[in-house]
């Protein structure tokens, strides 16, 4: 059986942690920042994990990450 290959778009956009778990970066923080509160663009700026529901198609997606 042929090996899998890695979605290069996925690889980009998504890490894991040491326990398994997928981060991601949050939408939104490329421009019209005036708009935004300081609160918000706060909170953007950091990553966050992916909740359990995506994880599983995110990992079919990094079968070696």
């Amino acid at each position: 059986m042929a090996k899998m290959k890695t979605h290069k778009g996925a690889q980009k956009r998504f890490k894991k942690t040491g326990t398994g778990k997928i981060k991601r970066n949050h939408a939104f923080t490329s421009h019209l920042f005036r708009n935004k509160t300081k609160q918000q663009k706060r909170r953007l700026a950091k990553q966050r994990v992916m909740h359990e529901t995506d994880q599983k198609r995110i990992e079919q997606l990094l079968p070696y990450k």
